[in-house]
């Protein structure tokens, strides 16, 4: 017997910007199909128009495309921003896809899996209330499921506005095996009758998903652990439908180092709020990839290639995830350090494009490359660079005379150094300016001339930086030339004069 194809999907909801935990779950979903050689699908869940965000649709699939998880089936963008679909079990869009679902609710009621309630809000708080106050968890009572056909058809005939609800079974157990939890089961009897197509028309998530995932293939549902209570449901829709079960895996819950659930209104959790503060593709990928799988391996740097070898949904562990930053800095750092300077300073330009002097110097690649490199090994985000360089382009630095100060001298011996520093660096040529021929030097001159190289060297990089933490002085005369230097020592020489006059 041939075996089945492996089918995944991806199903948000276009509610705003995707939430790094979503990109978890179509990461999973992805990897778990292309290890198979399987099937990974594009559905958008928009049945909740009330929550329904223009552009979020094409923010999602933007972001997919960004992070290159390519599917074989679902809705699309071109390059100018035009929506279409792409594959044989369309449409991926649920609010065009009504009259399947209707369909598909007219067969449950034929068969009696299902029942007009025609109930107002107004008696279901009453029954609520009832059942609150009788200590009894609040349940839908089934008053419906009583009604006479007669009755039925005079509520019907009137317009009387119902929802359709599942009838659930009463007794026994709903039991089902998920990758990552195992065995799992829920008592029928405490399983409240869900509703499944609003008075609107529209379907409730819970007969859309099952309904969709049925008529588009899809046999392996990878999903948060908050959807679990709702899967006895969707089990016993495909039971009232005799369709065959799809394996289910419910992933761990996202925390962060508080270990409380992330939350939009705790902090940035969007995808593309990571994007903006500088992380990188290949990092993000990565460290949600960790978060709730284990790779059995002390190796924790992966390419997509090597995930998608790698991954599987039976290493992934139940307990909650930590979403630990620190980690995502460490990851990213590695990443950086990959590129090469001028591959950076591309990733880059958007975050250092405003700093003064970039339109003098930014076009300097080389010099650009030359800064960035010194960087490199520091920094762990890309926005962490127009802090780290902007005092390279900036040839205005701001910095008090008191600033040049080593903590064991004082403003008198600082100038002298200083003054001696310069007169110093004079001597060399331009193709001398390299730190392998200045350090050796100017240490030998300042331990020739008695000076030790706090008094000295302290000044002569703050002057050069204007920065408390920065790379060597030899460092960045390297990277600025000998004019550049010359200017900015005479500039800390400068203030120092003006201080001790």
């Amino acid at each position: 017997m041939k075996e089945q194809q492996i089918v995944t999907r991806f199903a948000p909801s276009p509610t705003g910007m995707l939430h790094i935990g979503g990109l978890r779950t179509a990461l999973y979903s992805y990897l778990w199909a292309r290890h198979n050689a399987g099937k990974f699908i594009l559905r958008i869940e928009d049945t909740d128009q009330e929550r329904y965000v223009e552009g979020a649709v094409e923010q999602i699939i933007k972001t997919l495309n960004w992070a290159g998880l390519e599917y074989d089936e679902g809705v699309v963008m071109d390059k100018n921003g035009k929506i279409s679909q792409a594959g044989e079990n369309g449409p991926y869009i649920q609010s065009q896809r009504l009259p399947i679902y209707q369909e598909h609710i007219e067969k449950l009621l034929e068969t009696g899996k299902a029942y007009r309630c025609f109930c107002t809000p107004e008696d279901l708080k009453e029954m609520r209330q009832e059942q609150v106050a009788r200590g009894v968890a609040p349940m839908y009572d089934r008053r419906c499921l009583k009604l006479s056909r007669q009755k039925q058809k005079e509520y019907l005939d009137a317009g009387r506005p119902y929802v359709v609800r599942l009838k659930i079974p009463q007794g026994g157990f709903t039991v089902f095996k998920d990758i990552v939890r195992k065995r799992v089961q829920f008592e029928n009897k405490l399983i409240d009758d869900q509703v499944l197509m609003k008075s609107d028309g529209y379907p409730t998530y819970h007969l859309a998903v099952v309904v969709d995932d049925h008529l588009m293939g899809v046999n392996v549902v990878i999903r948060g652990e908050e959807w679990l209570p709702s899967t006895p449901k969707h089990i016993l829709i495909y039971e009232a439908f005799g369709w065959d079960i799809p394996q289910y895996a419910h992933l761990p819950l996202l925390v962060n180092k508080e270990r409380r659930k992330l939350s939009k209104r705790e902090g940035d959790v969007s995808v593309d709020d990571f994007v903006k503060k500088g992380y990188l593709k290949d990092a993000i990928l990565n460290f949600i990839a960790l978060l709730g799988w284990n790779p059995k391996t002390t190796e924790e740097v992966f390419t997509l290639p090597e995930l998608m070898k790698k991954f599987d949904l039976a290493d992934v562990h139940k307990a909650a995830a930590v979403f630990d930053t620190d980690k995502l800095d460490w990851l990213n750092g590695k990443y950086i350090r990959q590129l090469t300077p001028e591959e950076l300073l591309k990733k880059s330009e958007q975050y250092i494009s405003s700093l003064p002097g970039y339109k003098k110097y930014g076009q300097d690649k080389k010099f650009m490359a030359a800064a960035i490199s010194l960087e490199q090994p520091r920094i762990k985000k890309l926005s962490d660079l127009p802090e780290a360089i902007g005092f390279f382009l900036d040839d205005n630095l701001e910095y008090s005379a008191k600033d040049l100060v080593w903590r064991k001298s004082d403003l008198t011996h600082t100038e002298a150094a200083l003054k001696k520093a310069a007169e110093k660096l004079e001597t060399f040529s331009e193709a001398d300016f390299a730190k392998d021929k200045l350090e050796p030097a100017m240490l030998a001159y300042s331990k020739d001339i008695g000076i030790d190289n706090g008094t000295m060297f302290w000044p002569v990089r703050y002057a050069l930086s204007g920065k408390k933490h920065s790379p060597s002085p030899f460092e960045i005369m390297e990277v600025l030339g000998k004019e550049r230097s010359l200017k900015r020592i005479q500039a800390g020489l400068s203030k120092l004069e003006n201080e001790t006059k």
